[in-house]
């Protein structure tokens, strides 16, 4: 079974796992079991699950076989090449293969000027006019791959031109762009290419990132900063004839090994039918290959399990031609089998932990809301039945002790008020702390700092403090969320013990995944633009640029994210309270409504009672309804977790 295959079941499970959370919204907006806070919550869920893909980028020099090894695994279904994959440079700049919904096909160019811009690639991405655009006529191999090749342009520039863009200049080629005989440099006409192509596996949410050689990535630092760290899995590709040159242990040391997730990070030594020279046994052939492999996991220090030697010119040669042997021989299944079976179903256990977690809290508020509200139900009959022949006097007296019972709870929900300020007062202080006021004001001092150093010391100190100040930033806010924590906790025991309310403990919230994204991109950015090497070479106007375009950037990605999910856990963490006790002033009121009925002769007791067995029926069904939904989720999670061939023949047939 192909990657594609495993990819597809993959989608499947998604788009169950999306049916099954939108039937929970609907029948709890349905049953009047779902404040705003709840539907919003889950709204955004099925966002996200709508939303998510998986990326999988491609890195290496030139020449070794990246777009040629993306066709071969991804789309050779097409019948050719999708990407131009020939001998010499076919991708200049980063290529970002995908499809999203509603649109046409199409190759979008950024042109290399936009570097002069202070917007990053991210934000360029948002206007349109900024683009180059072709169409695709994907009806046509040949015009397509026409349009493709551009990726490939170039543009010659002068020496001072290619320094403002953002390219290094070295003589000798080593360190950057080497000047031609005319003095003019070889640079990339265009900054970044996303190419839409309406291919089944695009359309179930893969993105393909293909990368430039050395000198192109090295200038694009947010490639580096945000699109190669994002990435699910990131394939650095060699050649087998060459081994591990120095050009790719630059590539390797500053873009992979730092940037890319370890779990991931798969290194392929790929042109191996260089072997097949006709005067090898396969014996000779597999000892050659077992030795490179040894070498190649020796020298970047990683297990020789994650290194994968591949023939990918002819595993797509093998597949357009439906040849079994030579792709048996180009060894190409090995390297997708660890593809699906460790990427496919970590990136599932990831979105099924999510989806229980934010589900099982929602289905369990829903759950204590209706049995708190059967348990109402059934005390007003056990009132109602104590009143049978009874005298208009029990009945005053009941209607008195209802009413005592609402003043205690009033008296309470005066302690419930006065912390519900408290909680407003600190949920703002915490919000201020993370804040986009906040990080403008920081990033504001580090310009303002980095504009007065006279010396690269200076620059790479003003960095330095940022992330520093950051980190104080969240410091704080972690001491909010411990706060609120406690006052909301003391409240909750409160009122579970004095007034019988059904409520659990709330969740405390944790800041260590942005701990650690903040800590993992100063790391990073010290890396590349805090060097020795590029603090000496570059011009502070540029280094500046290039930290605002990049490191200012995702900083302000990461604070973005953390702001969404603390204003989530804080909207989350009041409802069960702010509903129990909605819930419990509801049940009074019928509860002392009910008894002046009865007392005012109004309504006769049989009646009432009647209709309250009726409520006690509905809720009763509506709970068991909402536990075969919690299983319908559940099983819908747990249908594919660990994709298997029988588990895609299952899926294809109930398809």
């Amino acid at each position: 079974m192909t990657l594609a295959e495993k990819f597809s079941a993959y989608s499947r499970w998604r788009n169950e796992t999306i049916d099954a959370v939108l039937r929970l919204r609907n029948w709890l907006n349905n049953n009047d079991v779902c404040d705003a806070q709840a539907d919003q919550r889950l709204q955004y869920l099925i966002e996200r699950l709508r939303a998510d893909k998986l990326t999988v980028a491609f890195v290496a020099e030139f020449s070794r076989g990246k777009s040629e090894l993306i066709n071969a695994i991804f789309f050779a279904e097409h019948g050719g090449r999708i990407l131009p994959s020939s001998a010499g440079r076919t991708t200049m700049c980063p290529t970002e293969l995908q499809w999203t919904p509603d649109s046409t096909p199409e190759l979008r160019l950024l042109p290399i000027e936009t570097r002069v811009r202070a917007e990053p690639v991210s934000e360029l991405k948002l206007l349109p006019e900024c683009w180059v655009v072709e169409p695709l006529d994907t009806g046509s191999p040949a015009k397509l791959q026409a349009t493709l090749a551009r990726v490939g342009d170039v543009n010659r520039v002068t020496e001072e031109q290619a320094q403002d863009l953002g390219f290094k200049i070295d003589p000798s080629g080593e360190a950057g762009l080497k000047p031609g005989a005319d003095n003019l440099v070889e640079v990339p006409k265009w900054r970044h290419a996303v190419i839409q192509f309406p291919h089944p596996l695009l359309e179930q949410g893969l993105v393909v990132l293909d990368t430039p050689g050395l000198n192109a990535i090295g200038a694009e630092p947010e490639l580096t900063l945000s699109l190669l760290p994002n990435a699910h899995a990131v394939l650095f590709i060699l050649a087998a004839d060459t081994g591990v040159t120095l050009s790719d242990m630059t590539v390797w040391r500053d873009f992979v090994s730092t940037g890319a997730r370890e779990k991931g990070r798969l290194v392929v030594l790929n042109k191996i039918d260089g072997l097949w020279d006709g005067l090898r046994d396969e014996a000779s052939i597999n000892a050659e290959l077992e030795r490179q492999v040894k070498s190649v996991s020796e020298t970047l220090e990683i297990s020789a399990g994650s290194v994968f030697p591949v023939s990918a010119q002819k595993g797509l040669v093998a597949r357009v031609n439906q040849d079994k042997n030579l792709f048996g021989k180009s060894r190409l299944a090995a390297l997708e089998r660890v593809l699906s079976e460790d990427l496919l179903p970590s990136k599932q256990e990831i979105i099924r932990d999510n989806t229980l977690g934010e589900t099982r809290d929602l289905i369990h508020q829903a759950e204590v809301l209706l049995q708190a509200r059967l348990t109402g139900v059934k005390g007003q009959l056990q009132e109602l039945d104590s009143l049978h022949g009874k005298n208009r006097g029990v009945v005053e007296y009941m209607m008195y002790k209802i009413r005592v019972e609402k003043d205690e709870f009033e008296q309470g929900l005066k302690k419930y008020y006065a912390v519900r300020s408290v909680f407003t007062g600190l949920s703002n202080q915490l919000l201020s702390h993370l804040g986009m006021d906040t990080l403008r004001t920081e990033t504001r001092k580090t310009r303002d700092t980095m504009l007065e150093s006279r010396f690269s010391l200076g620059l790479r100190e003003a960095m330095k403090d940022f992330f520093q100040r950051m980190r104080t930033h969240l410091s704080k806010a972690e001491a909010d969320i411990s706060e609120i924590y406690r006052m909301l906790d003391a409240m909750y025991k409160r009122f579970s013990v004095e007034h019988g309310l059904r409520l659990t403990p709330p969740e405390k919230f944790s800041m260590r995944r942005c701990e650690a994204e903040l800590n993992h991109l100063e790391s990073v950015c010290h890396r590349h633009l805090g060097s020795p090497l590029m603090l000496v070479t570059t011009e502070k106007r540029v280094l500046m640029k290039k930290f605002f375009e990049t490191a200012a950037v995702q900083v302000h990605r990461i604070f973005e994210s953390v702001n969404r999910d603390v204003d989530q856990w804080l909207r989350a963490v009041m409802a069960p309270l702010e509903i129990q006790v909605r819930e419990y002033q509801l049940q009074l009121k019928r509860r002392l409504e009910s008894v002046r009925r009865i007392h005012q002769a109004t309504d006769t007791l049989e009646n009432r009672v009647e209709e309250l067995k009726q409520t006690e029926i509905s809720t009763e069904t509506l709970i068991r309804e909402l536990t075969e939904l919690q299983g319908g989720i559940r099983c819908a999670l747990d249908s594919a977790v660990v994709i298997t061939e029988e588990n895609v023949s299952l899926l294809a047939a109930l398809a």
